[in-house]
C-alpha cells in the first residue's frame, strides 16, 4: 500500500518554476501514485529534481536531503513549488510522515548534497556510523542507503545512480525491491534504464507534454541507450565531428 497517493499544485507560485510543463500539468491534473516504487524520468531541465524537492518539502523531509522530522544546520527555506504543493496521504502515511517526530519514517537521498549532509550527521544516533570520507563514492552511497532506506516509510531519491557502477545499480535495484516488499514507498528521479526496469514500478515521464505514465520499453532513455550500445560509432562520429 502506498503512503503518498496524490500530489497537486492547485495554485502554482509566480515565476519559476510555474512555466515548467510538469507544473502546469500538476495544476490541471495532479499526479497519482499507484505503486510502491515510482520512477521520474526525463531530460535535464524537465523538472525531476524540482518535483522531488517539492514532495520532500510538503511531506516534512528536508528538501536538501535528509531525514523526516529532523532539522540540520544546512536546512533552508522550502522551495516555491513545495510551499504551493498539496498531498493526499493514507492513514499510515499520515502516521509515518506527520506523527510524533521520533517515529517519522522518511528519507531524501539526494546525490549532490549527500556528503555535505554526512558532515553534519555521520555518527549521530539514528544515522550511520561510518565516515563517508574514508569510502569511495559508491561505497558511501550504500552506507547511507543500507542504513536509512528500509521498512515502511517514504523514501525519495534524486539520481542515486550518480556514483554507481552497472553492478551497483543492480544492487540498488534489489534494495528497492526489498523495501517495496517491506511496505516502503520509493519515488526516484533517475536517468538509469537499469533502475527504471524494476518490475511492477510506475514510470512517469516528464517532458514538453507535462507528465505521462510510460512503459520501460517505450522510454526515450531506453531507446537512446539501446541505439548507442548497438552502434556507438554513429553517435561518436556526430559528436566528435561537430566542431
Amino acid at each position: 500500500m502506498v503512503l503518498l497517493t496524490r500530489l497537486d499544485v492547485p495554485h502554482p507560485p509566480d515565476g519559476w518554476p510555474a512555466a515548467l510543463p510538469v507544473v502546469r500539468h500538476l495544476e490541471m491534473h495532479g499526479l497519482v501514485f499507484t505503486e510502491q516504487v515510482t520512477f521520474l524520468v526525463g531530460e535535464n531541465g524537465s523538472g525531476k529534481s524540482t518535483l522531488i524537492e517539492a514532495i520532500a518539502d510538503v511531506c516534512g523531509i528536508n528538501s536538501e536531503g535528509g531525514k523526516a522530522g529532523t532539522k540540520y544546520a544546512s536546512t533552508g527555506m522550502p522551495s516555491p513549488l513545495g510551499e504551493a504543493a498539496e498531498v493526499e496521504l493514507t492513514a499510515l502515511g499520515i502516521e509515518l510522515l506527520r506523527g510524533p517526530r521520533r517515529r517519522r519514517r522518511g528519507f531524501f537521498f539526494r546525490a549532490e548534497t549527500l556528503f555535505n549532509l554526512a558532515r553534519n550527521v555521520s555518527g549521530l544516533p539514528g544515522f550511520w556510523e561510518d565516515d563517508l570520507t574514508a569510502q569511495s563514492h559508491g561505497e558511501g552511497f550504500f552506507t547511507v542507503l543500507d542504513r536509512m532506506v528500509s521498512g515502511p516509510g517514504l523514501y525519495l531519491m534524486d539520481e542515486p545512480e550518480a556514483a554507481l557502477s552497472f553492478r551497483s545499480c543492480l544492487r540498488l535495484l534489489y534494495l528497492m525491491h526489498q523495501v517495496a516488499r517491506e511496505g516502503g514507498q520509493i519515488i526516484c528521479a533517475t536517468h538509469s534504464p537499469i533502475l527504471a526496469s524494476l518490475p511492477g514500478a510506475q514510470i512517469v515521464e516528464l517532458g514538453e507534454n507535462g507528465i505521462q505514465n510510460a512503459t520501460w520499453e517505450d522510454l526515450q532513455l531506453v531507446d537512446d541507450w539501446r541505439r548507442f550500445l548497438a552502434k556507438p560509432g554513429s553517435y561518436l562520429r556526430y559528436v566528435l565531428e561537430s566542431d
